[in-house]
């Protein structure tokens, strides 16, 4: 069987995805740490990475032609944007927005993987 070349947008996006996973990791580790002169917990940084990365997903898919991966990215972007905006404003209604989303999102995903039968 030959190799096949892993697809790029994929391997951007899980690379800043694995990033904001190891910010998440790191929080007990490095404590608060000081980004554009405001402090923050890197498990609230990762979800501001996380969010980026699925917009990154959501734009990249976007350009492949790959409408349904697209959509479910750009969902995902702004449900964990919503998370880092409500964590790092003390928002509670973004977080639950945020929640929200990423629950949708979720079952969205399930739903799309069931009709395809995967």
């Amino acid at each position: 069987m030959a190799a096949s070349r892993p697809d790029p947008a994929g391997v951007a996006v899980g690379t800043v995805v694995g990033l904001a996973g190891l910010l998440f990791l790191a929080d007990p580790y490095v404590g608060a740490v000081r980004v554009g002169g405001v402090t923050v917990r890197p498990f609230v940084l990762s979800a501001g990475v996380l969010g980026v990365g699925f917009a990154l997903g959501a734009a990249l898919f976007g350009r492949q032609g790959r409408r349904t991966a697209a959509r479910i990215h750009a969902v995902g972007a702004v449900a964990w944007l919503a998370l880092f905006a409500g964590a790092s404003v003390g928002s509670p209604t973004l977080v639950v927005a945020g929640v929200v989303l990423v629950a949708a999102g979720a079952l969205t995903l399930g739903a799309e993987a069931a009709r395809r039968g995967s």
